[in-house]
């Protein structure tokens, strides 16, 4: 069976077998980034944006995206790389296994609510297993990162006057 669909921003064409998943997919496409853990849609670290909005690939057949649009953390690396920064200024990255669907976890979080309760921060990770750090540190480092952005903004702001 073939499909199309946007990957990453880039038109992609792709032959596969009905029961290919879309992690099977993305992988042999060369987006290493995400990961399988469980392959039982528990760990997290499978997830992409699928059409904007954050799935578990591992659950999700690849014939789902034809016509669709797909995005990794190989195709948001600015918003990685910033948000990154702070995971691991907290030390939340130790094995570093966990941290590409965490990351992913955390921009559809600001995307959605840029100004997120300490509630609804522990609700978006924790679809994430992350077996070394305890969470504390994502929890630290998106605490700090919304006091970086919070700052940027205030600086654009004066700049502007």
């Amino acid at each position: 069976m073939k499909i199309q669909f946007t990957l990453n921003g880039k038109k992609t064409e792709a032959q596969i077998r009905p029961d290919t998943t879309l992690y099977e997919l993305v992988r042999q496409l060369g987006c290493l980034s995400v990961k399988c853990g469980c392959e039982t849609s528990n760990c997290g670290l499978c997830t992409v944006f699928f059409n904007g909005t954050p799935v578990l690939s591992c659950s999700m057949l690849a014939a789902r995206a034809d016509g669709g649009r797909v995005e990794t953390l190989e195709g948001l690396q600015a918003e990685a790389e910033e948000i990154g920064a702070f995971v691991a200024g907290q030390g939340a990255e130790q094995c570093g296994f966990c941290n590409p669907g965490m990351i992913m976890n955390m921009i559809a979080m600001f995307r959605e609510l840029p100004d997120p309760t300490d509630q609804e921060i522990r609700e978006y990770l924790a679809g994430n297993l992350c077996r070394c750090s305890g969470y504390e540190g994502q929890m630290r480092a998106v605490k700090e990162f919304m006091k970086y952005k919070a700052q940027k903004e205030e600086s654009g702001k004066e700049a502007k006057v």
